[in-house]
C-alpha cells in the first residue's frame, strides 16, 4: 500500500522539487520513497514512490522496483500472491523477494496486461516497458486504489491523490463547480455518475480499467472485466454454500500480511461476519474498533457489543462529540482535495484515526456486501416487484412478510409504500429526496434529474449494479483510500472480491430476501460464526451520525461562520440558506444538506 506519481513529457525534476513531490505522498508510504527517471519515444519518464510496508517489509521490495527493462510503481496488495509466485516459478520465473510487488512485475512479464484478471486485490500501478515501448497503466476490478490523470501543459501527469498532480504541475487545477453544484443538489450519489471530478480537466483511470501511453498525448483505454447478472440453476442452498465458502476463502487471503490488522465493526451483519470469520475460522485474537453516537438513530452500541462478548476480542470504541468540528473538517477536506461526501466519513476520519493511534496499518471492512446481498430498504421494494412480474402467486405473503417485519424501520417517507415500484417501475424520487427544496437554494436550478445505467432486465439486480459501479461503492472507496491513507493505513475489503461477487451475480434474485429479512443468504452463510442476535437483527443503522451530534444550529457563531463571506454563494442563495439554517433540519435529509453544504464550502475556500 502506498503513494504512486508520474510525469510523461519533456519535464525534468530538481532535487527539490522531487522531494516535494515525495512529501506530498508521505502519509501515503511512511516507510521509504523512491524517484526514477528514464526516457520513452523521446519524453522523459519520471516515477515516484512511497511505501507503507505491509507485505515483505525489507528494503528490497522498496519501488520503484526495476527488473532488466521494467520498471513498477504499484500500489495496493495482490492477495493471492502466494499462489501466483508457486504458478510463476514453474513457468521458470525467479524471485529475489518474499512481496507481492514482485509477483506483479513477474506476472506482467509472464501474461502481459491480462496479468491482472489473476490477480484477487486491489490496485493502481504504472509500468514502463522499455522491451515493447509503452507506459502501462491498471486499476483494479471495483476501484479501490485510486489513480488521478490530468493532461496539463503538455505533460501527462498520473497520481495517486490530486496534491500530488498539482505539485508536479506547479499549480492547482481548477474547481469544478458544476461538480459543487451537482453534489449540493442531487447528494453524494450523483459524484460518480459520470467520469469527473473535483476539478476541471482532471479524471480517474476507471475501474477495470488498463490504459496503454506510447506518448504523452494519447490513452488508449481497455476494460478487462464487467461484473454482470447472469442467474444459474441453483437451489438456495447451493447459492449459501457457495457464498460461504468464497466469503471464508476471501477473508483468509486478506488476514495475509506482516504487520498487525483491525476489523471496522458496526452493528450490522456486514461487518461482524467478517470479524467472527477471522476469530472462529481461522483463530485469529482479532481488535475491533467502532463508532457511538448518541442519536437514538445510529446507535448501534448494543449489536456492537453483542459481537465483542461473543468474539471476546479487543475492543476500542470513540464517541462522537462537537470538538473541534471546524478545525477538523478543514483538515480532513485539505487531506482529501475533496468535500468530504457524507457524514459518515467525517466520523470514519476519527475511526482511522483512533486505529493508527492504536498502532494498525491494516484496517478491514465490510464495503460492498449491501450491493451483493440486498441490504438496503428500497431493495426490498424493488424485489417485491420482481416478484410480483416473476410469481405473483406467492405475492401477497411476501408483501405480508414486508408489512409486519421492516416497515416500522424506513425513515424514508417515499420507501412507506411497498407497491410503489410495482406502480411504477421507473420511480427514483426517493433517491435524491428534498431534491427539488434543495434545488429551490441554488442560484441557478440543476436541470440535471437522476439517471441511471441499464445493466439488467431484473429491476432489482440493475438497482445494485448502477449503486456497484455508480452510486454508492464508488464514493465509499474514495472516502475509504482518503481516510485510512491520512493515517498510513491500508483498507480492506474482503466483500469485494471476485470469485465471491461473480458468484452473488450468479444467484437468482428470488433467494436474495426470505422470510422478511434482506441479505438472507448471507445471513445464512454467516451462520455458526455471527451471533444470532446480531446475524438476525433486521434494522439498518451504519456508521452513521446526525449533524446536530457535530454542530450546535442553535448556537449563532455557527450560523454566522456558516454564512461568511464565500464563493459557495455564487451557487447558493445566501438568504435562502440562511432561512434553512434556522429551521427544523433535524430530518436525515436535512442533516445531510446541511453537512453537504458545509463540506462545499469549507473546499471552494480553500481552492478560491
Amino acid at each position: 500500500m502506498c503513494g504512486i506519481a508520474g510525469c510523461f513529457g519533456n519535464h525534468s525534476f530538481s532535487k527539490k522539487m522531487i522531494n516535494s513531490v515525495l512529501k506530498s505522498m508521505s502519509h501515503r508510504g511512511p516507510d521509504g520513497d523512491g524517484f526514477i527517471f528514464r526516457k520513452l519515444n523521446g519524453h522523459n519518464l519520471s516515477f515516484f514512490h512511497t511505501r507503507l510496508a505491509i507485505i515483505d517489509l525489507h528494503k528490497h521490495s522498496s519501488q520503484p522496483f526495476i527488473k532488466d527493462k521494467l520498471v513498477l510503481v504499484f500500489n495496493g496488495e495482490i492477495y493471492n500472491f502466494i499462489e501466483l509466485r508457486c504458478e510463476l516459478k514453474k513457468l521458470g520465473h525467479s524471485f529475489k523477494t518474499y512481496s507481492d510487488t514482485e509477483v506483479v512485475l513477474e506476472a506482467y512479464r509472464a501474461w502481459g496486461k491480462n496479468c491482472v484478471k489473476r490477480f484477487e486485490g486491489m490496485w493502481s500501478l504504472a509500468i514502463l516497458d522499455q522491451y515493447q515501448g509503452f507506459l502501462w497503466l491498471s486499476r483494479d476490478r471495483f476501484g479501490e486504489k485510486p489513480l488521478y490523470l490530468w493532461n496539463c501543459n503538455g505533460l501527462l501527469l498520473f497520481a495517486s491523490e490530486v496534491k500530488t498532480l498539482a505539485v508536479m504541475a506547479g499549480k492547482w487545477p481548477k474547481v469544478n463547480t458544476n461538480q459543487i453544484h451537482r453534489y449540493l443538489v442531487n447528494g453524494f450519489r450523483s459524484i460518480y455518475k459520470k467520469n469527473i471530478t473535483w476539478f476541471n480537466d482532471v479524471q480517474e483511470l476507471p475501474s477495470s480499467t488498463n490504459a496503454i501511453i506510447y506518448n504523452p498525448f494519447k490513452i488508449i483505454r481497455s476494460r478487462y472485466w464487467e461484473l454482470k447478472y447472469d442467474p444459474i440453476d441453483m437451489s438456495i442452498d447451493d447459492a449459501i454454500a457457495g457464498i460461504r465458502e468464497r466469503l471464508v476463502q476471501s477473508v483468509k487471503v486478506r488476514l495475509r500480511a506482516d504487520v498487525p490488522i483491525a476489523f471496522c465493526l458496526s452493528g450490522g451483519v456486514d461487518s461482524g461476519t467478517l470479524a467472527s470469520i477471522a476469530s472462529k475460522e481461522f483463530q485469529q485474537k482479532i481488535h475491533t474498533f467502532s463508532i457511538i453516537d448518541k442519536d437514538p438513530r445510529y446507535n448501534e452500541n448494543t449489536e456492537i457489543n453483542l459481537v465483542v462478548r461473543d468474539l471476546n476480542c479487543d475492543h476500542h470504541a470513540i464517541k462522537i462529540n462537537q470538538t473541534r468540528f471546524f478545525d477538523n473538517m478543514e483538515n480532513l477536506i485539505t487531506s482529501h482535495d475533496a468535500p468530504v461526501a457524507t457524514i459518515s466519513y467525517y466520523v470514519h476520519s476519527l475511526l482511522s484515526k483512533m486505529i493508527h493511534d492504536y498502532g494498525y496499518k491494516v484496517s478491514i471492512s465490510g464495503v460492498g456486501a449491501d450491493e451483493l446481498f440486498s441490504g438496503y430498504y428500497d431493495h426490498y421494494s424493488f424485489w417485491l416487484a420482481q416478484m410480483k412480474m416473476s410469481s405473483s402467486s406467492k405475492f401477497k405473503s411476501l408483501l405480508y412478510d414486508w408489512q409486519q417485519l421492516n416497515m416500522g424501520f424506513i425513515r424514508n417517507p417515499l420507501l412507506k409504500d411497498p407497491m410503489m415500484f410495482i406502480s411504477n417501475p421507473n420511480f427514483r424520487g426517493h433517491l435524491y429526496l428534498n431534491r427539488s427544496k434543495f434545488n429551490s437554494i441554488m442560484i441557478n436550478p440543476l436541470e440535471e434529474d437522476f439517471f441511471e445505467e441499464k445493466y439488467s432486465g431484473d429491476l432489482l439486480r440493475n438497482r445494485m449494479l448502477n449503486e456497484l459501479n455508480h452510486e454508492i461503492v464508488p464514493y465509499i472507496l474514495h472516502e475509504d483510500d482518503l481516510n485510512s491513507m491520512r493515517y498510513s493505513i491500508e483498507n480492506r475489503s474482503p466483500y469485494l472480491d471476485r470469485r465471491l461477487a461473480e458468484f452473488a451475480y450468479n444467484i437468482p434474485s428470488k433467494y436474495l430476501i426470505k422470510n422478511g429479512y434482506s441479505k438472507w443468504i448471507l445471513r445464512k452463510s454467516a451462520k455458526g460464526y455471527l451471533t444470532n442476535d446480531v446475524r438476525l437483527y433486521r434494522q439498518k443503522k451504519g456508521f452513521n451520525a446526525s449533524i446536530n451530534s457535530l454542530i450546535d444550529l442553535q448556537d449563532l457563531d455557527v450560523i454566522e461562520r456558516l454564512l461568511s463571506p464565500s464563493n459557495i454563494f455564487n451557487i447558493v442563495n445566501k438568504d435562502l440558506m440562511k432561512k434553512m439554517l434556522l429551521s427544523n433540519v433535524s430530518s436525515n435529509s436535512m442533516s445531510k444538506f446541511i453537512f453537504s453544504f458545509i463540506s462545499a464550502k469549507i473546499f471552494i475556500d480553500q481552492h478560491t
